[in-house]
């Protein structure tokens, strides 16, 4: 058995059954997808199910024709296929033979096997820029809030040489993969269509900056639809595929919240930036805080860096406000500032006897509060200083 037949058996395969499908998945690996493909076609396929979809699909075609024209319509697009015998295939995405949603009713949420192949468009190797890469998914219909969020993490990400991974949806992915482009990084587009029809139309031109730039990915064969079902199908790509998920804005019901299912079932870290309470698309993403405590909230770069990046080299800087002056005082130059009379004067002795400090303490940090500029020493005491205004003079009041 050649290469190419190899290949053009996984895109019969791909065609003949929807990507995702545990079963041919299971055949594939134990007879390998030429003998798979011999099996299914002389109605050998193990269960009913299978056999039912293979007969129903025969009639739009001959599988081995349709893969012999779709290798090489992909060849004059500029394209390319790879499989799992190629160098650049994310060896990440076989964790998906082992994905497991609980309580999964539905064909998309059991049928998550990993891909049999992939069309990649762009110069990019795939392996190679999804090692170090992170999804940012999120609503379509975006508020301004988080089309901001997903622009600004994806231009930072990328700034930070992480790949940016999304949809290519409006909203959220759109923003995300702005973002990178406009820091001249690589972003990933993974797609529920053919390469050569991405959709929503109205990104043709984010998409043909991809192309350019980054890498558009499909698990269906050029001149596939976008049926509603293949955007449930694709998320767990994502979620496979990349170091992490960050989700910006979910509805209650939302496609971009069931690639974080996935994510948190594969044991990736998954991310979710809060939004307002009374926001509905912000439903959809607290309700994953609320129900996976593996889900991390995080409300910038540093956060999501410190949850996908290297262990002790990638920590958020914890949150604080401006630096001030009194931080650095410790205990007693602190009371001794907050004993000091918001108004005139006090001799250090009666300042010692309001603090509860010895005097020779009080003169101690007296002499520390001077040196900062929080007190003022006069003829007859000590004094607050006043804050100073911007321009840096002092106040008519503190230089009497």
């Amino acid at each position: 058995m050649t290469g190419t037949e190899d290949l053009h058996a996984r895109v019969a395969l791909t065609w003949l059954t929807e990507p995702g499908t545990r079963s041919v998945h299971r055949l594939v690996d134990r007879l390998g997808p030429v003998a798979t493909l011999h099996l299914l076609l002389d109605g050998g396929a193990p269960d009913e199910t299978l056999r039912a979809a293979v007969a129903a699909r025969l009639p739009a075609g001959d599988p081995r024709t349709v893969a012999a024209e779709a290798v090489a319509l992909t060849d004059r697009l500029g394209a390319r296929i790879v499989s799992p015998a190629d160098d650049e295939w994310p060896a990440p995405l076989g964790d998906l033979a082992r994905l497991v949603l609980p309580g999964a009713s539905r064909k998309v949420d059991r049928e998550t096997a990993p891909p049999l192949c992939l069309w990649v468009r762009g110069g990019w190797p795939l392996a190679e820029v999804l090692d170090r890469s992170v999804a940012v998914v999120g609503a379509r219909a975006a508020t301004g809030y988080g089309v901001h969020v997903a622009t600004e993490l994806g231009y930072g990400l990328a700034d930070r040489e992480w790949t940016v991974v999304s949809g290519g949806a409006f909203g959220i992915d759109a923003a995300a993969h702005r973002g990178a482009l406009n820091a001249g990084g690589v972003t990933v587009a993974v797609l529920a269509c053919g390469v050569d029809r991405p959709y929503p139309m109205g990104n043709s031109a984010l998409f043909d900056r991809i192309a350019e730039t980054g890498l558009l990915v499909s698990e269906w064969l050029p001149g596939a639809e976008p049926l509603r079902p293949r955007f449930l199908i694709r998320n767990r790509v994502i979620a496979a595929g990349t170091r992490g998920s960050v989700l910006v804005e979910a509805a209650a019901r939302s496609g971009a919240a069931q690639t974080m299912h996935r994510a948190v079932a594969l044991r990736r870290p998954a991310m979710v930036v809060p939004g307002p309470v009374t926001s509905a698309l912000s439903v959809g993403a607290h309700e994953l805080l609320r129900d996976y405590r593996e889900a991390r909230l995080v409300t910038g770069l540093a956060h999501v860096l410190e949850e996908v990046g290297r262990i002790g080299s990638d920590l958020a800087p914890p949150a604080r406000g401006e630096d001030r002056p009194t931080d650095v005082l410790d205990d007693d130059a602190a009371l001794l500032r907050e004993s000091m009379p918001r108004r005139g004067t006090i001799s250090a002795d009666a300042l010692a006897a309001r603090a509860g400090v010895p005097v020779r303490t009080a003169l101690r940090k007296l002499a520390l509060l001077e040196e900062l500029g929080l007190v003022i020493r006069r003829d007859d005491g000590y004094a607050l200083s006043r804050p100073q205004p911007p321009d840096g003079r002092a106040s008519a009041r503190v230089s009497r």
